[in-house]
């Protein structure tokens, strides 16, 4: 999920929506929620990095996820940003490439509040929207990532209000 931006409603949302998920990643623009749920739910394997909005943010601007193994990609690592830092608005060309650098398979971001899902350059990309404001007209929305054996599926799923 990603640019929440005050709603911890949105946030909330999602994790019940997902009971049985290994892993929630916030990407960014949602310290305040972020931290209410750590709060609220402190077993819950939540990772955040921190975004542009987050000033005197506590979340690293970026992280890798360790994800589980896949028969397709072996170990899977899904590197994790906000993507201001990575100029997103222009591409994701510097993305994948620190993605690259990282070992990772998969890369995410948000910041644009758009969902993009595409594989480049044999790097999974996804940016989930914004699960509050989106500016694509389209519905506040997250993703979900499942990793098997076959590969790493990713798709977009609308917070549901």
């Amino acid at each position: 999920m990603s640019d929440s931006h005050g709603s911890l409603e949105s946030v909330e949302k999602i994790i019940s929506a997902n009971p049985n998920a290994d892993m929630f990643i916030h990407l960014g623009d949602g310290e305040r929620e972020v931290a209410a749920v750590r709060a609220r739910y402190p077993d819950l394997n939540l990772i955040s990095v921190c975004g542009n909005c987050d000033w005197n943010g506590e979340s690293p601007a970026y992280t890798v996820a360790e994800c589980g193994f896949s028969a397709e990609r072996g170990e899977v690592r899904i590197f994790c940003t906000h993507g201001h830092r990575y100029y997103v608005k222009s591409g994701t060309e510097t993305l994948r490439s620190v993605a690259k650098d990282n070992g990772c398979c998969a890369a995410l971001f948000g910041h644009t509040h758009e969902r993009y899902i595409a594989c480049e350059d044999g790097i999974d990309v996804m940016n989930p929207g914004s699960c509050y404001c989106p500016r694509d007209g389209m519905k506040p929305s997250y993703g979900f990532i499942d990793v098997t054996d076959a590969g790493v599926f990713m798709n977009i799923i609308d917070v549901g209000f």
